[in-house]
């Protein structure tokens, strides 16, 4: 009689979990204070007016209002240009 069970066992069964990344609020949907824009891994998008990034680079939204996205050209350090998309928070008239 054995003393193992015998067939080996498989290398697979094993994945990380998701991590939820992306953007969640879209251009012209309106936020309140505080809420997650964006969880990213690095500066894909840069925080722009009304907004604060967490130590994770998820940008936050700072004040009520409607999210905008806009596109701009930034001046590396070696004469590259690079097109880099901001993220604001236009405050919601009172």
């Amino acid at each position: 009689m054995a003393h193992k069970k015998a067939g080996g066992s498989t290398q697979n069964g094993r994945d990380s979990v998701a991590k939820r990344r992306g953007v969640k609020r879209f251009g012209g949907q309106t936020v309140n204070a505080g809420e997650v824009l964006i969880r990213q891994k690095g500066y894909w998008y840069r925080p722009g007016d009304n907004t604060h990034v967490g130590s994770d680079w998820t940008i936050h939204a700072s004040v009520n209002g409607k999210v905008m996205f806009t596109q701009k050209r930034l001046e590396k350090f070696n004469g590259r240009r690079e097109r880099c998309t901001f993220v604001h928070v236009e405050p919601l008239a009172s």
